[in-house]
C-alpha cells in the first residue's frame, strides 16, 4: 500500500529510522514507510497513492485559497486528514475558518483521531469514518540515563492547552526537583519559577533527559499524549487525565477524570510514599506499552484496517 502524507514540514522524501527527531507525526510516516510532501505543493507530485494523509496545521492562512482536496484526490486514491492538536482547538479562529475547516473535515474519506473521545466528537460533527491513529514511539536508537532517577518532569508549560500550574502543583507534591520541557507557547515569565527548564532538545535528547525523571505528570487537555507514551516506555509512573488514551491504557491507576485535581493529589501522596505501589505502576506501564503501542502493534493495526496482507 503506498502511502503520503502532507504537512507543513518542507521536505520531500521519507524518514529514515535513525532520524534524530522522531516525533509522533514523523514515526507514523517512518513505520507506513510513507512519502512526505509539503502540503502547499501537493499539485506538483508526480506519483499516485493509495491513501493521503493530511496534517493540516495551526496556521492555516496559507491554504484558505489552496485547492486542497482536488488536489488530494488527483494523486490519491482515498483521502484522510490526521487531527491536528486538541479536539477544539481550531475552533479558535474566526467563524469562516472554522467553517472552511469543517468542509474540509466533512470532503475527506477518513479522519483520523488521537484518543476514544476525540472520535465521538468527529463523528458528532461531520458524516465521515473516523478511526484511530495511535501515538507512535520508533524505538531502535535510544538512548537512556544509567543512573538513578530523581525529581519529575511535568509535561507542559503553563498556558490553556497544557495547564502547567495544574501539573506543577502535583509535581511539588512528587518532588520539589520539578523539570518541564521548553514549548514555542511558554510565558517568559515561567523562568521565575522553581522549575528547571529544559532548553528545547530533538526528540533523541528529550528521551535522554526524560529517563533522568522518576515521576512524570501531565494534566494538560487532550491530544496526541506523547507525553505520556514516553513515559510508559521508560517505566516512568504518570499522573494524568484519562481522556488521554496513551494515559488511560498505559498509566490507568495514575489516570484521573478531566480536572480532578483532587484525586490527583491523592495519587500523587501515595504514588511518592508507597514503593511497592510505585513498582507495580511502572512496571505496569512497561508492559502496557509492549502490549498494546508497540510499532508492531500499529502495523498489525494498521493493516486490519486495509486489510492489508
Amino acid at each position: 500500500m503506498k502511502i503520503a502524507f502532507f504537512t507543513e514540514s518542507g521536505f520531500v522524501g521519507k524518514i529514515p529510522r535513525n532520524y534524530s527527531n522522531m516525533r509522533t507525526d514523523v514515526a507514523w510516516m517512518c513505520a507506513l514507510d510513507a512519502m512526505h510532501y509539503p502540503i502547499d505543493h501537493i499539485h506538483t507530485v508526480n506519483d499516485y497513492f493509495d491513501l493521503g494523509i493530511v496534517i493540516i496545521p495551526k496556521n492555516k492562512d496559507s491554504l484558505y485559497e489552496y485547492p486542497l482536496i482536488d488536489n488530494m484526490r488527483s494523486v490519491c486514491k482515498k483521502i484522510a486528514t490526521m487531527q491536528e492538536s486538541t479536539y477544539w482547538y481550531w475552533q479558535g479562529g474566526t467563524v469562516q475558518t472554522q467553517l472552511w475547516y469543517h468542509s474540509i473535515l466533512q470532503s475527506m474519506d477518513i479522519i483520523y483521531c488521537h484518543n476514544d473521545m476525540d472520535i465521538k466528537y468527529y463523528r458528532g460533527i461531520t458524516d465521515v469514518e473516523c478511526r484511530l491513529l495511535p501515538t507512535l514511539m520508533i524505538t531502535d536508537h535510544i538512548k537512556t540515563y544509567d543512573g538513578s532517577r530523581s525529581g519529575v518532569m511535568v509535561g507542559g508549560n503553563w498556558v490553556t492547552a497544557y495547564r502547567g500550574f495544574d501539573s506543577y502543583i502535583i509535581g511539588k507534591i512528587l518532588s520539589d526537583q520539578i523539570t518541564s520541557p521548553t514549548t514555542g507557547r511558554m510565558k517568559t515569565d515561567e523562568t521565575l519559577l522553581d522549575i528547571n527548564h529544559l532548553p528545547w532538545v530533538d526528540w533523541s535528547q528529550w528521551m535522554y533527559e526524560l529517563s533522568k525523571c522518576k515521576y512524570g505528570v501531565q494534566l494538560g487537555t487532550a491530544a496526541a499524549g506523547t507525553f505520556n507514551l514516553n513515559c510508559a516506555y521508560l517505566g516512568i509512573p504518570c499522573i494524568g487525565y484519562d481522556n488521554v488514551n496513551t494515559q488511560k491504557y498505559l498509566h490507568p491507576d495514575l489516570s484521573v477524570s478531566d480536572g480532578d485535581i483532587e484525586q490527583a493529589r491523592k495519587i500523587a501522596e501515595k504514588l511518592r510514599k508507597d514503593e511497592e505501589f510505585y513498582l507495580y505502576c511502572s512496571n505496569k506501564a512497561k508492559n502496557n506499552y509492549k502490549e498494546l503501542y508497540h510499532e508492531n502493534k500499529f502495523n498489525t493495526t494498521f493493516k486490519e484496517q486495509f486489510k492489508i496482507s
